[in-house]
């Protein structure tokens, strides 16, 4: 029987279907839908025999509880299986949506071994991936750019003399040169206008230089800085690495906006997931973000942002960011929260890591351990504290209680085999402030802290690099706060001999006093330090020397000699180069307006070469990896020193003087070609019977001076 659509449209007038009750065969038929929300797709899974298949899936099923109710039974947990073995992926079913939602958060990146990293995903993403249009039915292979070589990105590290680089920022021009001493610096590439919009940059070991744009930032590398990469983060303004130049940080003030309609992630390499936030982690091998964050609400009211945001462990392991009551430690690659938990410290004020592995007494960690130091400060119930903790096992190693404590800062070793928390104490009156000096000595056994109580207050604090000796800038809190008055004391510390059966102490082993002096800088190879006064109107220089040799010196852990004074008023910064053998200071015009320029001066203090320069914003040298030399090799070179140095002094000279360089240049000439001469009759042999003996005998007598001297 059929119907027509007229007599269906008249039949339908007639019958009101609202007042037909289905609920019965909707009871009897209706199907038990959760959707795709309660699902998520698990990719990095161990690829297993199908015997080991169910102990497997116990072991995983276990570890989703932990976050949710995984659905019982074969639908709970499928895994596809492909000639006998698992395929490395898997579904699995939560009660709620919620539950899978958590999965994601907590398990996404969860290490299972050493090999196996999980990876989770909604399964209901497929739909935002899979919009029709953005995936083709067919797979193609992707079209692989063509491989642009950018040279040996350390050629510098190649020149014959040793030289250092540095680069100079004047007006809206930006070059690297090469340090020629006394001469114009050598231009490395042709001085280029507009190269950045803010300030230049380079990365820790020298190997990129990055120039800082609206729309991001640009590597620049090679021997003639050609571009490597771009980095796309709209009006950034701070930059940061992290120690061996795996990962770069930028933070703008502008949050990330999804574009509207398709994205093309070369153009714009930002996902959903960083809508609003303003801090990226980037990859710079790549280019690509490896992690955004938005700013914690107490950052954004602050007016001047603390930087940096995001600290390393000294080998690019982990980094941390600290937020209100506690740390948030990532592991890298993957940048997922470390045990997918914060590490909670009730009022935490700062942290540190260490510098280096830090080789605990009861360690056999090669490289030694990570560990991070920080500190939380007075509070009704409780004292101020200082403590070092372990990572991965956050585990407190050390803790010491403190009171009446005003601030703290934390000093590493660059070894990390002590720690200097410079303790600024307040009187119970609470008008004036001193300093403690507490010295964490990781390297032995329970890690003994050491006090050094002072009467002054410390204002700067430097240590030497890899050594126990350091430097104190302090002045006594007397309520008088004139700037004009010379104050601060410059005290200089090294740890006393041991006398028998007492510790080894740090005692002050020169000082000088009534100074206006407030920054300290260390040679990076030691012994030299630069001890300067920044002022806009009357800089100062002081280059000491913390080993000094003399006949008349007594042999001690520190002799103290005071090598040159200089004056530079306006100058806003000093920088030792990478070799220690110079250092260069400057008057920045974005600081300060008086005798815009800069200067280069020996270690020893002799100005080596002075240049005013219009609108001279900034002075950088390049820095330089860690040497490859052995302790052998370096012995070799110290024990051929003067051979060495008389070579780069030959060189130095013929820059010096073309008419010395000619003098040279045919000493060598005339040289090479007596030894050509020899070496052309040196394999012929001569027959004795073709040789006439002559005996020649030649007398030869001169009067180099003649005295006449009467004796009575």
């Amino acid at each position: 029987m059929s119907i027509s659509k007229e007599e269906y449209a008249a039949l339908e007038q007639e019958v009101n279907l609202d007042d037909i009750d289905f609920s019965d065969l909707e009871e009897k038929y209706t199907v038990d839908n959760v959707g795709l929300d309660n699902y998520v797709v698990v990719d990095g899974a161990p690829i297993a025999p199908e015997a080991k298949v169910p102990v497997l899936l116990k072991v995983l099923k276990k570890i989703f509880n932990d976050v949710g109710e995984v659905v019982e039974g074969d639908d709970g947990i499928h895994m596809p299986l492909e000639n006998g073995k698992s395929k490395g992926y898997l579904f699995v079913q939560f009660k709620t949506n919620e539950q899978a939602e958590r999965a994601v958060k907590e398990l996404n990146g969860k290490k299972l071994d050493l090999k196996h990293r999980l990876l989770v995903n909604r399964l209901s993403d497929i739909e935002k991936f899979g919009v029709e249009g953005n995936i083709p039915s067919e797979f193609k292979q992707p079209e692989l750019p063509p491989f642009k070589s950018h040279g040996y990105l350390k050629s510098w590290l190649q020149d014959e003399q040793g030289r250092d680089q540095f680069g100079l920022h004047f007006s809206e021009t930006f070059g690297v040169y090469w340090n020629k001493k006394k001469l114009d610096p050598e231009p490395v590439f042709e001085p280029r206008k507009a190269f950045t919009s803010k300030y230049a940059k380079f990365s820790p070991k020298g190997t990129y230089l990055f120039s800082i744009h609206p729309q991001g930032v640009q590597a620049w590398g090679g021997a003639d800085f050609s571009s490597i990469n771009k980095y796309i983060h709209n009006q950034v303004r701070l930059v940061d690495f992290s120690p061996n130049e795996k990962y770069m940080v930028t933070l703008s003030p502008v949050p990330i906006t999804m574009p509207e309609g398709t994205v093309d992630r070369s153009i714009f390499p930002f996902g959903p997931e960083s809508e609003g936030h303003k801090l990226v982690i980037w990859d710079l091998v790549t280019g690509q973000p490896a992690r955004t964050f938005a700013l914690p609400p107490h950052l954004e009211s602050q007016k001047e942002m603390p930087w940096p945001l995001v600290k390393w462990s000294f080998d690019d392991k982990y980094c941390a960011r600290q937020g209100p009551g506690a740390l948030a430690i990532y592991e890298t690659p993957s940048f997922q929260l470390l045990e997918k938990k914060l590490v909670r410290i009730d009022d935490i004020v700062d942290f540190e890591w260490a510098p280096a592995g830090v080789h605990l007494s009861n360690s056999k960690v090669e490289g030694g351990e990570h560990v991070l130091s920080y500190w939380t400060p007075e509070s009704p119930n409780q004292t101020a504290r200082v403590a070092l903790m372990q990572i991965p096992s956050r585990q407190v190693l050390r803790t010491i209680n403190l009171f009446q404590v005003s601030d703290c800062k934390m000093h590493w070793q660059s070894e990390g085999r002590l720690l200097c928390v410079k303790v600024d104490r307040h009187t119970k009156s609470g008008k004036t402030v001193f300093t403690n000096l507490e010295f964490f000595k990781t390297f032995e056994r329970d890690i003994p802290v050491e006090k050094l109580e002072l009467k002054d207050v410390v204002v700067n604090f430097a240590w030497e690099p890899k050594s126990e000796r350091f430097i104190t800038i302090s002045r006594l809190d007397d309520g008088n706060i004139n700037p004009s008055i010379p104050k601060n004391t410059v005290s200089f510390y090294a740890t006393e001999p041991a006398a028998k059966g007492k510790a080894a102490a740090y005692k002050v082993f020169h000082s000088f006093v009534n100074k206006h002096s407030n920054t300290v800088f260390w040679s990076p190879k030691g012994r030299y330090v630069v001890v300067a006064t920044i002022s806009r109107s009357n800089g100062e220089i002081d280059f000491v020397d913390v080993s000094f040799e003399d006949d008349k010196a007594k042999k001690s852990p520190a002799n103290i000699k005071l090598l040159r004074n200089e004056r530079f008023s306006g100058m806003t910064n000093i920088a030792w180069d990478p070799s220690g053998r110079f250092v260069s200071a400057w008057s920045s015009s974005w600081l300060s307006n008086i005798e815009n320029g800069y200067r280069i001066y020996e270690f020893s203090g002799v100005q080596l070469r002075e240049e005013l320069v219009d609108q001279f914003k900034e002075f950088i040298w390049r820095p330089r990896p860690a040497s490859l030399l052995t302790g052998a090799d370096k012995k070799k070179v110290r024990a051929n020193i003067r051979e060495y140095s008389a070579q780069f002094e030959e060189a130095d000279a013929m820059e010096a003087d073309a008419r010395v360089r000619e003098a040279i240049l045919a000493r060598r000439k005339a040289l090479e070609e007596w030894r050509a001469y020899r070496a052309q009759f040196a394999g012929k042999a001569i027959k004795s019977s073709d040789v006439q003996e002559e005996i020649i005998e030649e007398i030869k007598e001169e009067i180099f001076e003649e005295k006449e001297e009467i004796i009575e």
